[in-house]
């Protein structure tokens, strides 16, 4: 009986670039055998590069899209092709969302490249970095007006009360309103100073549970105390990298905005941290892996779909009497630690997703 041919040979892809590819990507021969996966891909089909190689990849993938007819169509022109909104799944997950990109391969035995891309990632990835930079932009002119505004100000309010010195009670409340609102802008300016004055994070190897715990405690303490939480720790995380004093401040004002919108009656607050290497953020020419995940849920009626896009942008608020800086800021210190922030919400369920890298074997 003759042993079954080797799948042909397929020039390497340059080691750094495959291995940095932030999705899984294959080459395949003509039969649809695998040649090669990269490290997304060993993740995505959890299973090693060398078990993978010879494995018909159409066995491994559930793919809902006519793919037969569009890698025939690619050999024929020897042009890429692209299939957006396909459903992708394996045998150890459900389907997800993906773009598809295949390409042929210059090595004249008609292997191809084939990218999958899952269209949750790329979108919430280009989302969060592009609120950040309209954040930061926003926060600078902003942080430049901050000065000015707040010297007139201190005039008016100093001004309404030398009036109401001679006033009667029912104009003196007005002059008091002055004083009121006036303070309350130059409050609102001095965290904008804050805010854009801010520090580069001192980084260092951090327990991420020591952190939450100190948010946690200090949250039970004040605006949290008619909460109820639950916490679900993944006890064998690795540390992260990170300032821990400013990633304290992100995790309060989350506990801090499920608690707001939890209202007077309360509600439950979950803390749940886990491992998954499967996001990876992507900037420059490179990708960093951000395996370290902390979600942060509340019960309460959730954010309302007009602003959910914007929500980590300055100014937004779900809240009558709100600054819109909080989530801004938490956006801006995660975006400073070259994290990534994401967030769902429905009535009755909104999770704050926070991924983190772990601290490298140097800084440990």
């Amino acid at each position: 009986m003759l042993a079954a041919a080797p799948p042909p040979a397929v020039p390497p892809a340059p080691g750094a670039v495959w291995a940095a590819l932030p999705f899984p990507a294959f080459a395949i021969d003509a039969e649809g055998r695998i040649l090669s996966a990269n490290p997304a891909a060993e993740e995505f089909l959890n299973a090693s590069a060398r078990a993978l190689a010879g494995q018909p990849l159409f066995d491994r993938l559930a793919i809902d899209a006519p793919l037969e007819d569009a890698f025939a169509r690619m050999r024929a022109s020897h042009s890429p092709i692209h299939i957006n909104d396909v459903e992708v799944g394996t045998g150890d997950r459900p389907p997800v969302l993906c773009n598809l990109q295949a390409a042929p391969l210059e090595d004249g035995a008609r292997a191809s490249l084939l990218l999958i891309q899952p269209r949750e990632h790329a979108d919430r990835l280009g989302r969060a970095q592009g609120l950040t930079r309209s954040a930061r932009s926003a926060i600078g002119m902003a942080d430049m007006l901050a000065h000015e505004i707040k010297n007139p100000l201190a005039g008016i309010a100093g001004a309404a009360q030398l009036l109401s010195m001679n006033l009667s009670p029912e104009d003196r409340e007005l002059t008091g309103l002055i004083v009121g609102e006036t303070r309350r802008i130059v409050k609102l300016l001095e965290q904008v100073e804050r805010f854009g004055r801010m520090k580069p994070p001192d980084l260092r190897p951090v327990n991420i549970h020591d952190v939450l715990d100190r948010a946690r405690r200090s949250a039970e303490l004040g605006f949290a105390a008619r909460m109820r939480f639950i916490e679900e720790f993944d006890p064998s995380l690795p540390q992260v990298a990170a300032d821990a004093d400013q990633l304290t401040q992100v995790f309060l004002n989350l506990l801090k905005n499920a608690a707001e919108a939890a209202g007077e009656g309360g509600g439950t607050i979950r803390i749940h941290t886990y491992y998954d290497m499967a996001l990876r953020l992507r900037r420059g020419d490179g990708s960093r892996s951000l395996p370290v995940q902390v979600e942060i849920t509340d019960d309460g009626p959730g954010i309302a779909p007009a602003i959910l896009p914007d929500i980590f942008d300055p100014f937004v608020s779900g809240r009558e009497n709100g600054t819109g800086l909080g989530l801004a800021l938490v956006a801006r210190i995660v975006a400073d630690h070259g994290g990534w922030i994401g967030v769902e919400s429905q009535p009755g369920r909104t999770t704050f997703r926070v991924a983190l890298p772990k601290a490298s074997a140097k800084e440990t």
